[in-house]
C-alpha cells in the first residue's frame, strides 16, 4: 500500500501499518466488485436515458411478499429522536456531541471537503473523542466533553462507493474512499466503542441498488473477521437519497438485515438524484426552482410514506431529513420565521411515524426533540405504528409532473450564487457552509448546478421575466453575481476563480457530470 499524502502532525498514529493493510485487504476483497456495481449504475443510467423506467424489482419480489426483520436496536441507537450532522473537524466533533441530540452523524460525505487533511484528521479527532483527549482552546474559549453518558452516540458516515481516496493506493489502484474511511474508523475506533457500551454505527450514503447494499454486507461481515468482533456488532443507517434506491426499499434492509439499523429520508440527495437520473427525458420530469419543491410534493410525499411503512414493517427505524436552516442571533424575525418551518416540519415528520430527525446545528436540537417528545413521550420510538394504511405505487414515485411550482429568475441567480459560494468553500477545505442562512452541503450545491443543465437542455422560459434559460444567460448572471461577491469582506479571488471554472463545467457543458465532486476532487491538491 503506497500512501502518498504528507504525514502530517499525529497522522502516524492513524496510518500505521496494521491499519493500513486492514485497509489493503478490504480493498483487494472488495475493490473489484466495487467497479462492476459501478458499471451497473452507468449501464442503468444509458437505459434510462434510451427510455427506460424504474420499478419495484420483479425478481425480488419474494423478499418483499416473505416474513422477515432486520436485527433488533442495538445500544445507543434506540432512542433516535434527535440525531445532528456534521463534519469531524475537532470543534464540530465537541459541540454535536455535547449537542443534546440522541446520535452525531459524523461526516466524511456530503459535509466533509475531502483534503487530506480533513480525511485523516477526522479519523484522529473521532479516537480522540472516544479517548476523551479532545478538548481544546480557541478563540479565548475552552472546548471540552461532558460526561459520557450525556454524549450523542458516534454513527460514521464514510465516504460514497463512487470516490476514490487518491492519496492512498493498493497495487497501483487508487482506494475505494468508502473503504478507506470505513476501515481507518473500524480498525481504531470499534472496540474503543465498544468498551463504552456502543458499538461501531455507520451511515451508508448514495447506494442505487440492493447489490451495493450486499456488498457493504459483506465487507462488514469480514472485517468483523479480521477483527475478532462478533458478526452482527455493526449496525448500519441507509440513506434513501437516489431515485433507484427508492424502489428497493426493501431489499436494502434485507440485505443488512443482521446490521441494519434502518433507513434515512435524505431528501436533498433524493431531488438531486430525480434531475439527474431522467435529465434528458424532457418536461416530465422537470422540477421547478429549488425552493419552490417542498416535502409535500406528491412524489416526495410517496418517497417519505414508503420510506415508513417499509421501515417498520421490518422492525427498522425510519429517520427523518435535514432541518437545514442555521439560527441568527443578530435577527430574531428570521429566526422566528425559520423556527416555525423546521416546527411544522418535524410535526409532519413525527406524525408520519418517523423515529426521529436530522438536524445541522445545536440551536435546532430543542425544538427537534420537543415536537418528537410530543409524539414519543417516553417510548423510544414508533415501530409498532406499521403504517398499514399506506399503498405507494411506482407510479407515485415517479410523480415528478405533479410538482407545483414556477421557475423564476430569482430562482435561477438563487441557484448560481448558492453554488459559486459552495464551490469556493469546499475547494479552500470546507464541506458544510453557511449561506444565507442555510447549512449547504455537496447535496445542496448539486441541485442547484443540475437544475441550471436541465433547464438549459429542455428550452425553459423563466416565468417572471420572460427570458429563455440559455448558457449566455447563465454566464450573464455568474459575472453579475460574482461581482457582488467580490465586494464582501475576505473574498477570495483565487478560490472563486477556482470555483467558478469548476461551476461552468459542471452546470453548462454538454455532457453532464454524474457528480460534481469527482472533478472538483481532481482540481485538489
Amino acid at each position: 500500500m503506497e500512501i502518498n499524502g504528507p504525514i502530517l502532525d499525529r497522522f502516524d498514529e492513524i496510518l500505521t501499518p496494521e491499519a493500513l493493510g486492514f485497509v489493503a485487504a478490504l480493498q483487494r476483497e472488495f475493490g473489484p466488485r466495487r467497479l462492476e456495481l459501478l458499471e451497473a449504475r452507468q449501464a442503468k443510467q444509458e437505459e434510462l436515458a434510451a427510455g427506460g423506467t424504474l420499478d419495484f424489482l420483479p425478481e425480488t419480489r419474494t423478499v418483499r411478499e416473505s416474513e422477515w426483520s432486520v436485527a433488533p436496536p442495538a445500544p445507543g441507537l434506540e432512542d433516535r429522536r434527535v440525531e445532528i450532522t456534521g463534519p469531524v473537524d475537532r470543534k464540530m466533533t465537541i459541540n454535536a456531541l455535547n449537542s443534546g441530540a440522541k446520535v452525531w452523524l459524523a461526516d466524511f460525505e456530503d459535509a466533509n471537503s475531502p483534503l487530506w487533511a480533513n480525511c485523516v484528521g477526522g479519523q484522529l479527532n473521532l479516537r480522540d473523542a472516544l479517548d476523551r483527549t479532545i478538548d481544546f482552546e480557541s478563540g479565548g474559549k475552552t472546548y471540552a466533553l461532558r460526561p459520557d453518558d450525556e454524549l450523542a452516540t458516534i454513527v460514521v458516515r464514510p465516504r460514497g462507493w463512487h470516490l476514490d481516496e487518491k492519496h492512498a493506493k493498493v497495487d497501483g489502484r487508487p482506494v475505494s474512499a468508502s473503504l478507506f474511511d470505513f476501515g481507518l474508523y473500524f480498525f481504531h475506533c470499534a472496540q474503543r466503542q465498544l468498551d463504552k457500551g456502543k458499538g461501531p454505527y455507520f451511515y451508508l450514503p448514495k447506494m442505487e441498488s440492493h447489490l451495493e447494499a450486499r456488498l457493504w454486507n459483506d465487507v462488514f461481515v469480514r472485517a468483523q473477521e479480521l477483527l475478532g468482533i462478533p458478526r452482527g456488532t455493526i449496525r448500519a443507517t441507509v440513506l434513501i437519497e437516489t431515485y433507484p434506491a427508492a424502489f428497493e426499499m426493501e431489499e436494502i434492509l434485507y440485505e443488512l438485515r443482521e446490521h441494519s439499523a434502518g433507513l434515512n429520508a435524505g431528501r436533498w440527495d433524493y431531488l438531486f438524484s430525480v434531475i439527474k437520473k431522467f435529465r434528458t427525458r424532457g418536461r416530465e420530469f422537470l422540477l421547478p426552482e429549488r425552493n419552490a419543491v417542498t416535502m409535500t410534493a406528491p412524489f416526495m410525499r410517496a418517497y417519505t410514506e414508503l420510506l415508513v411503512r417499509t421501515c417498520h414493517k421490518r422492525g427498522a427505524h425510519a429517520i427523518g431529513g435535514m432541518a437545514a436552516f442555521i439560527p441568527s442571533r443578530r435577527d430574531p424575525e428570521v429566526n422566528a420565521v425559520a423556527l416555525e418551518k423546521v416546527r411544522a416540519d418535524k410535526t409532519r415528520e413525527s406524525g408520519d411515524g418517523f423515529d426521529g430527525s436530522w438536524v445541522a446545528h445545536p440551536d435546532l436540537v430543542p425544538v427537534c426533540r420537543e415536537v418528537f417528545d410530543g409524539v414519543l413521550g417516553d417510548r423510544p420510538n414508533q415501530l409498532d405504528r406499521t403504517r398499514e394504511d399506506v399503498s405507494v405505487s411506482a407510479a407515485d414515485l415517479l410523480s415528478v409532473a405533479k410538482t407545483p411550482g414556477e421557475i423564476t429568475e430569482k430562482g435561477l441567480r438563487s441557484n448560481v450564487d448558492v453554488a459559486l459560494r459552495y464551490l469556493a468553500a469546499w475547494m479552500g477545505g470546507l464541506g458544510a457552509v453557511a449561506i444565507h442562512n442555510l447549512m449547504e452541503d455537496a447535496a445542496t450545491a448539486e441541485i442547484s448546478r443540475s437544475q441550471i443543465w436541465q433547464w438549459i437542455h429542455n428550452d425553459i422560459t423563466l416565468a417572471d421575466t420572460g427570458k429563455p434559460v440559455t448558457k449566455e444567460l447563465v454566464e450573464q448572471i455568474i459575472a453579475e453575481e460574482l461581482e457582488g461577491i467580490a465586494a464582501e469582506p475576505g473574498h477570495d479571488a483565487e478560490l472563486y476563480a477556482q470555483a467558478t471554472a469548476l461551476f461552468k463545467e459542471v452546470a453548462l457543458d454538454d455532457e453532464f457530470a454524474e457528480f460534481l465532486t469527482l472533478p472538483a476532487y481532481a482540481r485538489m491538491p
